[in-house]
């Protein structure tokens, strides 16, 4: 029984795991938003927010405890120069995971990570697939005829904007 074990093996050897927890954690310190499956985000947020806990410390020694993890010093730079202080009055709670439906493959739960606060606020969802058309020859025709619209258009917006500058 696996009374109080924490922790996902995630089918990997201990070395593997943690090598590819602390790849997912710098990717998403650097990028700020990953895609990756939902097993994988919710082992790799404690990664992340201890992270960013040492951001917020400041020091040499949180310096040398987030290096042990993070070995690009790009990304180590930005998490004491940026993200750290940008997290200075928040009690934890720096990610977001927001599940997005399965993987087309092996119908594995995906998600994105995201840490809080930072660029877009927007959810993001899957999308679902619009169903084809069956008279797709007749749309073809409709799309033509908005496109030559539109493009008819900026040029009438064009000569009303000159002619109001010649106004004034």
């Amino acid at each position: 029984m696996r009374h109080l074990v924490s922790g996902r093996k995630l089918n990997r050897t201990a070395s593997h795991r943690r090598a590819m927890l602390s790849n997912l954690a710098i990717s998403i310190l650097d990028k700020e938003r990953v895609t990756t499956t939902l097993a994988k985000a919710k082992e790799v947020r404690s990664v992340v927010e201890r992270l960013i806990t040492y951001g917020k410390q400041g020091g040499l020694h949180a310096i040398r405890m987030a290096s042990r993890r993070i070995n690009d010093k790009a990304v180590l730079k930005k998490l004491f120069d940026d993200i750290g202080p940008s997290f200075k009055d928040r009690e934890g709670g720096y990610t977001r995971i927001i599940k997005i439906g399965e993987r087309k493959g092996d119908n594995a739960p995906m998600s994105i990570i995201e840490l809080v606060g930072r660029g877009g606020t927007e959810a993001v969802r899957k999308r679902k697939r619009k169903p084809k058309a069956k008279a797709a020859p007749q749309a073809a025709g409709a799309t033509e005829q908005v496109q030559s619209a539109e493009t008819a258009a900026p040029s009438e917006a064009s000569s009303e904007k000159s002619s109001s500058e010649t106004e004034k």
